[in-house]
C-alpha cells in the first residue's frame, strides 16, 4: 500500500549540501512515521533520521545531528533530507523507510522501503 522512490544524489565536494526528497504514494502514507537510512560499501545499513508522521517530532544520531534536517509535506507526499556541511564519511546509499512507531532506529523494524539514491562525498 506504500511505494517510496528516492532522488536528489549526486557527487559532491566536502562541505557542500544536498536536498534528498522521497516521494510517496499510498493511502497510509499519512500515518507511517518515516525515515532516512543510509548503507556504504561493506557496512550495515545505519540509521540517519526520522520523522512522526505529523512532521511535528524529529528524531537524530550525533553522527549528522546538526548537520542533516529531516522534513515533510504531506500535502505532497513527500519527505526531505537536507545534508549540509558533508563529510567524505557521509557517501552511502541512502534510502527512505515507512514504520508505525516514533521514533526507532533499527532497520529491521520499517515495513517499506524506497530503492536508493547514491550520495558521494569527494575529499
Amino acid at each position: 500500500q506504500v511505494q517510496l522512490v528516492e532522488s536528489g544524489g549526486g557527487l559532491v565536494q566536502a562541505g557542500g549540501s544536498l536536498r534528498l526528497s522521497c516521494a510517496a504514494s499510498g493511502r497510509t502514507f499519512r500515518t507511517n512515521p518515516m525515515a532516512w537510512f543510509r548503507q556504504a560499501p561493506g557496512k550495515e545499513r545505519e540509521f540517519v533520521a526520522a520523522i512522526s508522521w505529523s512532521g511535528g517530532n524529529t528524531y537524530y544520531p550525533d553522527s549528522v545531528k546538526g548537520r542533516f534536517t529531516i522534513s515533510k509535506d504531506n500535502a505532497k507526499m513527500t519527505v526531505y533530507l537536507q545534508m549540509n556541511s558533508l563529510k567524505p564519511e557521509d557517501t552511502a546509499v541512502y534510502y527512505c523507510a515507512a514504520g508505525r512507531t516514533f521514533p526507532v532506529v533499527d532497520a529491521a523494524r520499517y515495513d517499506y522501503w524506497g530503492q536508493g539514491t547514491q550520495v558521494t562525498v569527494s575529499s
